[in-house]
C-alpha cells in the first residue's frame, strides 16, 4: 500500500454538489427524486472502479471518495485508479 490507502477498506462516494444542495436549505422539490448522492461501497476498489468506470466525467468532478475517514477527490481517485498498487482490473478503453 504505498500510496497510503487500504483498497480492501469499507468506502462512500459523495457527490459534493448533492451534499451543498441538501445543506444550502434548497433541498430538493416534492416533485423531483432526490439525486445518487451518496454510495456505500464493501471495498474501495469497488468504489474508485465505481467512480471512474460508471460515473459521468461531469459527476465525477465533484465527487469525493472517504476510506478509513481520509477523503480523496476526483484528481486522487483516478490517480488510486492508475497506481500500480490498484488490485482490480481495469477497463481496456479509456473514456
Amino acid at each position: 500500500m504505498s500510496n497510503g490507502i487500504d483498497y480492501a477498506a469499507e468506502a462512500e462516494l459523495f457527490d459534493y454538489a448533492t451534499e451543498v444542495e441538501l445543506f444550502s436549505g434548497s433541498g430538493w422539490s416534492k416533485s423531483r427524486r432526490p439525486p445518487p448522492g451518496y454510495k456505500r461501497f464493501a471495498r474501495a476498489s469497488d468504489a474508485i472502479r465505481f467512480a471512474i468506470e460508471e460515473l459521468p466525467q461531469q459527476l465525477l468532478v465533484g465527487t469525493i471518495l472517504e476510506v478509513a475517514q481520509k477523503r480523496y477527490q476526483s484528481r486522487e481517485i483516478r490517480i488510486l485508479y492508475e497506481s500500480e498498487d490498484y488490485p482490480l482490473s481495469r477497463r481496456l478503453q479509456e473514456r
